[in-house]
């Protein structure tokens, strides 16, 4: 794990903090809304950000979210203040979560590993956390299967990366298999570049 390239996002992302919420507007409230109708139990999101997704959550579930950016967890704390749901939010490195094993019905991460510097380990955490029969969905954005759109996000992507520590050329799906993920269902929302993914942590109940 790069904690100098994880520090270097970290700093970006505190900087970007104050504007987050409208750069983040490319994620439609539609798509929050009908992710999140999937949540239940005992729930971790990954990477809460401003906490834009914390008023989508519904009644009867009970939300830790975490996140590496203390100014970002702020701007969710003021959010979490003032709803009704109760939530725990925590500072915390997505690649190496200091959580139990086996702990969470339902993880749930919106456009989070773009920008995790090595995505692989941080699925492979996310499928640590999560119960054998608990589920994980996603929101994604990630390079796009047309091979010509594909090669313009490649030449694109240092752009992003230095300004915001957002890679747009990501290609998660081989991320998730890789990291012992079993994808359940797959919408395609923007093309094939954004995509909402239910996945299965793909584990036997002595893991």
């Amino acid at each position: 794990m790069d904690n100098k390239q994880t520090n270097t996002i970290k700093r970006r992302y505190n900087r970007i903090s104050g504007v987050f919420d409208l750069m983040d507007r490319m994620i439609r409230e539609k798509w929050r809304k009908e992710l999140l109708e999937h949540a239940s139990g005992k729930v971790l999101e990954v990477g809460v950000g401003t906490g834009v997704n914390l008023k989508y959550y519904p009644g009867h579930v009970e939300v830790t979210g975490i996140d590496f950016s203390p100014m970002m967890l702020k701007k969710a704390r003021e959010k979490a203040d003032n709803l009704p749901l109760s939530f725990e939010l925590m500072e915390m490195d997505a690649q190496q979560m200091n959580l139990a094993d086996n702990t969470f019905d339902t993880v749930v991460s919106t456009c989070v590993f773009c920008s995790v510097p090595d995505p692989i380990q941080g699925l492979k955490e996310i499928r640590r956390v999560t119960k054998p029969k608990g589920k994980i969905i996603m929101l994604e954005h990630m390079r796009s299967d047309n091979e010509i759109i594909g090669k313009a996000m490649d030449v694109l992507n240092p752009i992003g990366l230095h300004i915001v520590g957002a890679n747009i050329n990501r290609k998660t799906m081989d991320n998730i298999k890789q990291a012992g993920l079993k994808v359940v269902k797959e919408d395609y929302l923007m093309a094939s570049i954004m995509r909402r993914l239910i996945l299965s942590p793909n584990k036997d109940e002595n893991e």
